[in-house]
Order: structure tokens, then sequence, then C-alpha cells
């Protein structure tokens, strides 16, 4: 079975301009704080907002309590669902209408 290709890249880039509302979808309940979008990590107990945080302009997270980070939102959406990035990035295609 050949792999679908996928341009990461350009994925980003077409995600960054939604994600706002795709981090209140995934992280219900966080905040924004100036260019930051702060929630509790679902992938571990975390009872109060302030250590993750994902910059809604570039994508770049991390969990400053577990040294948890990334640069992008592929592998933020990896993160949270435990998938790897390619798998992260097919359904980010389909979500974004690129692939189906």
């Amino acid at each position: 079975m050949r792999q679908q290709k996928i341009n990461f890249e350009a994925l980003n880039k077409a995600l960054i301009p939604n994600l706002n509302g795709l981090l209140h979808e995934w992280l219900p309940g966080g905040v924004m704080l100036g260019h930051e979008y702060t929630a509790l990590n679902p992938t571990r107990v975390d009872r109060s907002l302030g250590s993750f945080r994902i910059n809604i302009q570039t994508g770049r997270w991390g969990d400053f309590a577990t040294g948890d980070r990334g640069g992008d939102v592929i592998s933020l959406y990896a993160y949270l669902n435990r998938l790897s990035q390619y798998d992260a990035a097919k359904e980010l295609n389909r979500m974004v209408g690129i692939t189906r």
C-alpha cells in the first residue's frame, strides 16, 4: 500500500488562519493570553491553566510542566490524539478539505 504524499508546510499554513477555532474545539475551556491559547493539557492530570500554551500565529506549542513541545499544528494534533505525524496530517488534510 502506497502512502499518500503530504505537503506538511502547506497544511500547516492552511491551518493557521483557523487555529483559534480549532483550539477551542480541541481544548475547550482555554483562554487567549496575547497570541497564546492557554488550556489544560488533556494528556495528563492538569488542574490549572498556565503551563500548556499554543501560539496561534505560528502553531508552536509547549507544556512547560512536562517539557513536551512542538513546532506546528500537525505536531499538536498528533500529540493530543496520540497519532504519528503522518496520521495526524492525513486527518487534518481531510478536516480542511485538501483530501478525502
